[in-house]
Formats: structure tokens, sequence, C-alpha cells
């Protein structure tokens, strides 16, 4: 919580109980921590979610690049398994935008709706230190006045004083019960508020990767030649490439 400076004119008498204070500051820094974690956390989905839509693109673009390569012209084989690959990268950027789209609707937009709130809050607090400061100013006048010979004139000062300051002392009582009552409140509202977003987070999630255990899956089915071991591709792959590597243009100085 921002302090304000020690000031001229400050009463002697402690007018806030040092307990309450100490209690205003642990709510007050509570939820000072809350509105930095909802900050992060919001920026931090919209960052993910944002990454995944660039990761489905890409695929996309991917496999458009691929059928656009002279070899599948050429090729039968290799018309099929990019278009198999196409279909399935665009099924994937289908699914993945639902996920994304659900996200934003049950998990992003209640984080920043939420966040709108601390403004709110944030301006009540400076309302009730404002209403301390000039609690305190009235106060330290009363005493002015109450060291002071008591005289005619003084104890007209003093009455005018006391009655300043009255109710400036209860609105800042007001101000200060209604904050210590409603902040730990709306502390403790976070899980009720906050739940449903989660649950439908990993809901969205669930719903994403089984559907692409079912797209890749059937990925697999359609290009997997029988009989052929990711080893057996390697040693493919690699006997392709050193006869590339023998051809003369390609050879080193």
């Amino acid at each position: 919580m921002v302090l304000i400076p020690f000031k001229i004119g400050q009463p002697k008498k402690q007018i806030v109980p040092k307990t309450v204070e100490r209690d205003f500051e642990r709510e007050y820094g509570k939820l000072q921590q809350l509105e930095e974690q909802t900050k992060r956390l919001q920026k931090d989905m919209k960052k993910s979610t944002d990454a995944d839509l660039a990761m489905s693109k890409s695929a996309v673009k991917i496999s458009l690049d691929l059928l656009s390569n002279p070899l599948c012209e050429q090729d039968q084989d290799f018309l099929n398994m990019v278009t198999a690959l196409d279909t399935a990268m665009k099924r994937m950027d289908a699914f993945n935008q639902e996920k994304v789209n659900q996200i934003q609707k049950t998990v992003i937009e209640p984080l920043k709706k939420f966040g709108s709130v601390f403004p709110s809050l944030n301006m009540a607090v400076k309302r009730r230190e404002q209403a301390l400061q000039d609690y305190r100013r009235l106060q330290a006048k009363v005493e002015k006045y109450e060291e002071k010979e008591k005289t005619g004139p003084v104890l007209a000062k003093l009455h005018q004083a006391r009655e300043e300051l009255r109710p400036v002392r209860d609105d800042f009582e007001a101000k200060n019960k209604q904050l210590l009552d409603e902040m730990p409140r709306f502390y403790g509202s976070r899980l009720d508020y906050f739940q449903p977003s989660f649950e439908s987070l990993i809901r969205a999630q669930v719903v994403y990767y089984s559907e692409m255990h079912k797209i890749f899956g059937d990925l697999t089915q359609q290009l997997d030649q029988p009989g052929h071991s990711d080893e057996q591709r390697e040693r493919e792959n690699e006997a392709k490439l050193s006869e590339l590597r023998a051809l003369s243009i390609v050879a080193d100085d």
C-alpha cells in the first residue's frame, strides 16, 4: 500500500489503532497481489492462445506449400500423403480455433472483467486515505486548542474545531469499516468466481487433445507403410542422401 508521507500537524493521539491499521494493510496487500496475478494470468492466457493459433495456421501453411510442390504432380503416392496431411492440418486448425474461442469466452473475458473491478477498489482506498489525512489534520487542530489556556476565544475555536472534526471522523470510520468488511469478502470470492473458468479451460484442453488423438491416429493409418519401422525409414533416407551427396554438382571442391 502506498503510504502518505508524514506531514506537519499530525495529532499526538493515536486515532487509528495499530491493530486496525495492520489489518487494513494486510487485507489491501492481498488484493494488490491478486490484482497483479490477475493481470499476469490474463496476459499469459492471451499469449498462449495467440501461440496456439499461430502454430495451427503455420501447419496449414506448410501443408499448402507441400501441395504446391512439383512432386505432387509427378508422384501420386506423394500427392496422396500430402493431401492427407493437409486435411489433418485443416481439421486441427478448426478444432484449435474452437478451443481458443472457448478459452477467450470462458477464461480470458472473465479475467478481464474481474480485473476491471480493481480501479474502483483502489479509488475507494485512496478516498479512505484522504479521509484519514483530513481526520488527522482536524484532530491535531483540536489538540492544539485543548493545550492552550482556556480563554473565551480559545474555547470558541475549540468548539468550532470539534464540530468540524465530528463529520470528518464519522466519514473516515464509515469508509474504514466498509473496506475492512468488504475487502476480505472480495478476496474470498475469487474461488467461486474463477473455478468455473478453470474448469472450462480444462474441458477445452481435454476436448482439443482428444480430437488431436483421433486426427493424428487417422493420419498415421493413412501414411504408415506396412513393414517399415522408423529405423528403416531413417536408413533409407540416409542412403538417398548419400546418393545425392555423390553427385558432382554438390561435391566439395
